[in-house]
């Protein structure tokens, strides 16, 4: 028999079980869909610095505007300082793909420390920083992938489970 008390506390864990998806609270949930948006800027941010390279690069190469100083500036200087925007974006991802284990923690720590590794490394001894940029490009489709997986985690573990097959 239970009593009113056993039945408070009961509802109590039942409405925090119902409240939590598979050990997530609704808040860390929530950031991690906000996370999830912001990955999703970072990459139109990448495909923005590539329409960039491909539209002034393939004007910059017309003889009609190879003197021309504001083309090549675009076509030089405007990706780099799209992929460079996403670079703040990518490391608040690794930080939410960290803090909430969504990705194993070796494999966030070696693609943003590669990454930062060749970006400065290129800008301190190869005065460049095509190659380093050309690392965090890659960064941002892998946190694609891993907020990808974690909602469908969550959509197929909602699912209701269905009957055992019987033979």
């Amino acid at each position: 028999m239970t009593t009113a008390p056993d039945q408070s506390l009961q509802s109590k864990q039942n409405s925090a079980q119902a409240s939590s998806q598979h050990g997530f609270a609704p808040l860390a949930i929530a950031r991690i869909k906000g996370a999830q948006r912001a990955n999703t800027i970072a990459i139109y941010l990448i495909y923005a610095a590539i329409i960039a390279f491909m539209v002034f690069g393939t004007i910059a190469s017309i003889k009609m505007f190879h003197d021309n100083t504001l083309l090549y500036r675009l076509f030089f200087n405007l990706p780099y300082a799209l992929i460079a925007l996403t670079i703040p974006i990518t490391l608040y991802d690794a930080f939410i793909i960290y803090r909430y284990r969504l990705n194993q923690a070796s494999m966030v720590r070696m693609t943003i420390g590669v990454s930062t590794i060749v970006l400065i490394g290129g800008l301190l001894f190869a005065d460049t920083a095509w190659l380093g940029l050309a690392c965090w490009l890659g960064v941002a489709f892998l946190f694609k992938v891993s907020f990808k997986r974690f909602f469908n985690f969550l959509d197929v573990a909602s699912l209701p489970e269905s009957a055992p097959h019987e033979e």
